[in-house]
């Protein structure tokens, strides 16, 4: 019976989130090792007024449902990745996107901090593991991570990071502080 089971794939379920234009899709793209599904849409004349774009104003697509994206850690354990849609318009879909899930990466943009607070009490209120991951987009002013932790106000359990969601290595190591924080979690939760 052992035998049956050890056969069996694993899969995890990993989400990211996060503001408006804050790079999950980008996120979802650069470390996926398929071609990603994406449900983006041109932003449309019923975004204006509801959409801020201040910080991103060249963005002229917008996921209307989800990203979703595939990573082989090795044969039988699979991770996907489910990239959550950032306007409040679309949140009624993350609680059948979050079922199930080991853990979220929240993307951060220091420009537009405030965005990613919907984010965060979403997963704290629910007790699933996060991390934090600050992309540092061109031209943004860099801000410590002990700061962005005030401005968050985030306990210092609660990993953050620096990373540039456009190259491969650093969606990579925010995806392993992700799964290390959600082991630790669980670990210390039973």
């Amino acid at each position: 019976m052992d035998s049956v089971l050890s056969e069996d794939p694993v899969a995890l379920k990993i989400l990211i989130a996060g503001g408006f234009g804050v790079g999950k899709t980008t996120l979802v793209g650069s470390i996926s090792e398929i071609k990603p599904l994406r449900t983006e849409e041109v932003l449309s004349d019923r975004g204006i007024g509801i959409d801020d774009l201040d910080g991103v104003e060249t963005k002229n697509t917008t996921t209307v449902a989800m990203d979703f994206g595939r990573i082989t850690i090795r044969e039988g354990l699979v991770v996907y990745l489910f990239g959550t849609p950032g306007q409040e318009r679309f949140w009624f879909m993350w609680d059948e996107l979050s079922y199930g899930a080991l853990g979220a990466v929240v993307i951060a943009d220091t420009r537009r901090l405030t965005d990613c607070f919907p984010s965060i009490d979403y997963f704290e209120q629910r007790g699933t593991p996060f991390v934090v991951a600050v992309n540092c987009f061109d031209g943004a002013d860099q801000h410590s991570i002990d700061d962005v932790r005030i401005a968050l106000d985030l306990d210092e359990d609660v990993p953050i990071m620096l990373c540039d969601v456009r190259r491969r290595t650093s969606a990579k190591e925010v995806m392993v502080a992700l799964v290390e924080h959600s082991l630790r979690t669980l670990a210390s939760a039973n």
